[in-house]
């Protein structure tokens, strides 16, 4: 079974199902493999657990604001 990973910010769970059709609808019309057999995975990840450039997306942000 072929495996789709999305990794990410927190989402909404309406936002989840929309990428999930969307991912899988992608995926089925490049492969041509039944969607039935596609897993998604959704990763959300804190700002506080993601590095950019030497530093942790929290702070980057922020100075952004």
């Amino acid at each position: 079974m072929p495996v789709i990973t999305f990794e990410g910010p927190k989402i909404t769970k309406e936002q989840k199902e929309k990428l999930v059709k969307l991912l899988t609808d992608a995926a089925e019309k490049v492969t041509g493999i039944k969607r039935e057999a596609f897993i998604v995975l959704i990763k959300e990840n804190e700002p506080d657990n993601v590095g950019v450039g030497g530093e942790l997306l929290s702070k980057r942000l922020a100075k952004k604001q």
